[in-house]
């Protein structure tokens, strides 16, 4: 499967709620996600784990780039994961926890998000198919886009699995001792 995405700060959650309400968007929840990644030779591999649902494995190819950009990626059932790449337990690369609020804009997912340790995101997927094909779902993303724009501050090229990494090498680097303390 496929799909464009967005993702940028979040400056204000509470304009962005009325915001999405004033441009006909229809929250759907808010749920806790834990998603665990792991490391694999290319693309990426987590394990999400969502408030009463069942675990599922997503395997995703995405390049880092800021704006809206393409996604391809497949969800897996745990079998299926354990099948595709492995019974031996993977390494563990980063563990990302969040609370996600879901609105829906037509077929376009908004996700208000508030990521554990670096803050408020806003991420937008729209999912390419026959019926809404690249260029269609790159469109229905950027009108969102622009009506959000003043709540939402830079856009984030990479996966809040590198910002969580990040933010821990960060931390490990400013104790005393550096990162092997």
């Amino acid at each position: 499967m496929r799909n464009i995405e967005y993702k940028a700060e979040l400056r204000d959650p509470s304009l962005a709620r009325a915001i999405l309400r004033a441009l006909g968007a229809t929250y759907i929840l808010s749920f806790g996600q834990v998603d665990t990644y792991f490391r694999v030779p290319s693309g990426r591999l987590k394990r999400r784990e969502t408030d009463d649902e069942p675990p599922e494995w997503i395997y995703y190819e995405r390049a880092n780039q800021s704006g809206p950009k393409a996604s391809d990626f497949t969800i897996l059932t745990e079998e299926q994961a354990l099948e595709r790449f492995g019974r031996e337990p993977l390494p563990v690369w980063v563990v990302v926890k969040k609370r996600r609020e879901l609105w829906m804009f037509g077929s376009v997912r908004v996700h208000l998000d508030e990521v554990e340790s670096l803050g408020n995101f806003f991420e937008l997927e729209s999912l390419v198919s026959r019926d809404c094909p690249d260029d269609k779902a790159r469109a229905a993303l950027e009108h969102l886009r622009k009506g959000l724009a003043p709540v939402l501050g830079e856009p984030i090229d990479r996966s809040y699995s590198d910002l969580v990494s990040a933010d821990h090498d960060d931390a490990a680097e400013s104790r005393p001792g550096g990162a092997s303390a």
